[in-house]
């Protein structure tokens, strides 16, 4: 059996009225999972505690069988990358923006980036689509524009974990599409390991291979789409009827929403 790549153990993290308890999972080098649930069921709370912008209360992070608390940043740089759901960019080129990413690859006494720095960023800035715009300021862009010049900073570290809160939350359908495709091509090639927040469960349910389905703070269940979006299951949670039915090309499940208006004309 492979070894677990990322695991959370007995995790613990939140605020005074809403706290995440007893969270467990673990995903093996290149998985592409997807944190879903309903508001305020927790996922962006752990994304939060992952990512250390909440204090741990309990448990522990690993990665590659070490304790995150025991890498040191630069290297937890070079190994995960981070992209929020909203973007603080400020006055700043997108170009010098997405050149960030390399920061992690820096010596102490490098200032400049080199020509490899620069045709990385290059590369993911043509990828997400934001090449066209690395000469504007990030307050410049659009919010769809901002999520996506975000994506290829982290890409431009060239991560081997990379999390995402609501990556596809700002963006059109075409985005969303050509921003997940390319994730699931790095997935496949590179064995990049994603884990991301998000909503949208057709999307969840198309690109990822395995889902940790929240509920009131708390892993309700987890496993592939199939597994966990059955009919019941999503509306035990959402508390929502639904219909589900079977992508035919992809094998995926696909859910379907019924009016208040559509419910009562059948009854």
């Amino acid at each position: 059996m492979a070894q677990d790549f990322f695991n959370i153990n007995d995790f613990s993290c939140g605020y005074d009225k809403f706290r995440l308890s007893e969270i467990g999972f673990s995903l093996q080098k290149g998985t592409f999972a997807g944190i879903i649930g309903p508001n305020g069921s927790g996922k962006t709370t752990l994304f939060r505690g992952i990512t250390g912008t909440l204090p741990t209360l309990r448990g522990s992070i690993y990665l590659k069988g070490k304790n995150l608390k025991s890498i040191p940043l630069r290297s937890r740089a070079q190994n995960i990358a981070v992209v929020n759901q909203f973007v603080d960019a400020g006055q700043i080129s997108v170009e010098d923006y997405v050149l960030m990413g390399r920061l992690p690859y820096h010596g102490r006494f490098r200032f400049f980036e080199t020509h490899e720095d620069v045709s990385i960023a290059q590369k993911y800035m043509e990828l997400t689509d934001i090449i066209q715009h690395k000469d504007k300021l990030m307050t410049e862009l659009s919010g769809g524009e901002q999520q996506r010049a975000a994506i290829a900073r982290a890409l431009t570290q060239q991560p081997e974990l990379l999390l995402l809160d609501e990556p596809t939350s700002h963006l059109d359908i075409t985005h969303q599409v050509k921003i997940l495709n390319l994730l699931q091509e790095l997935n496949d090639e590179t064995g990049l390991t994603v884990l991301m927040v998000i909503h949208d469960l057709n999307l969840a349910s198309e690109y990822c291979d395995q889902l940790i389905l929240f509920n009131e703070g708390k892993v309700f269940t987890q496993g592939k789409p199939e597994e966990v979006l059955t009919f019941d299951t999503i509306e035990q949670v959402y508390n929502t009827p639904v219909v589900t039915r079977t992508n035919p090309f992809s094998g995926k499940p696909v859910i379907f929403l019924i009016s208040k208006k559509m419910m009562e004309k059948d009854n």
